[in-house]
């Protein structure tokens, strides 16, 4: 049976693709035939990432592809373990649908109010859609070294209700770099850099097991 998890945003630059990218990346590295549903086609990001990880002959692969709507997409997922949703910028329409097939439905965010604010009310919007709140989480990413900042924002989204992924993911060179190679930035070589990603990507993995049970 096929898995679905959701990466959604109403903002670009906050790091939706990389998590999807991320979460990918670590269930094909546990065997698991995974596919990125690029949502995105204004910007095909993943699209081009797949490519560039082609070229440098990276394993495990994971396959990505193009796709219009949940609809296209899901027509396609049978033959997968998963399918990761890389969604669309601006699209509530499009973020309902997606939100409504995945199990998991993760919200990176960065930590200034301008990028805290816009995702959560695009979560509390999934859930005046019937999206079940349970399985909302929100994501820190590219967040700078300041940790009272990172803790400020940590206590915004508890406030609001909703489940945070343990860890964040900096903004670090190490990892633009890494995706530039069609790498996720899982896949760096710096070992601390590495542990924080894996930490991110391991509490979404466990939610997505947490749902299961």
């Amino acid at each position: 049976m096929t898995e679905f998890i959701g990466l959604i945003s109403q903002k670009g630059g906050v790091g939706k693709s990389t998590m999807a990218r991320l979460i990918a990346r670590e269930y094909a590295a546990a065997k698991w035939d995974v596919k990125i549903a690029d949502l995105d086609t204004s910007q095909g990001t993943s699209t081009e990432w797949k490519l560039r990880r082609e070229e440098n002959g990276l394993k495990p692969e994971i396959a990505v592809e193009p796709f219009r709507s949940v609809k296209q997409a899901l027509k396609h997922a049978s033959t997968y373990d998963l399918i990761v949703f890389d969604g669309p910028p601006h699209s509530m329409a499009g973020t309902v649908d997606i939100a409504q097939a995945s199990k998991l439905v993760v919200l990176p965010t960065g930590l200034s109010l301008d990028d805290l604010r816009p995702t959560i009310r695009l979560a509390h919007e999934l859930v005046e859609n019937s999206i079940d709140q349970e399985k909302i989480a929100l994501a820190l990413c590219r967040v700078g070294d300041r940790e009272n900042e990172i803790k400020e924002a940590r206590a915004y989204i508890k406030k609001a209700g909703y489940t945070l992924l343990q860890g964040s993911i900096p903004e670090k060179t190490a990892y633009r770099r890494a995706s530039d190679d069609g790498k996720a930035v899982s896949e760096v070589t710096f070992l601390s850099l590495k542990k924080r990603a894996e930490e991110v990507a391991q509490d979404a993995i466990n939610l997505m097991s947490r749902e299961a049970t």
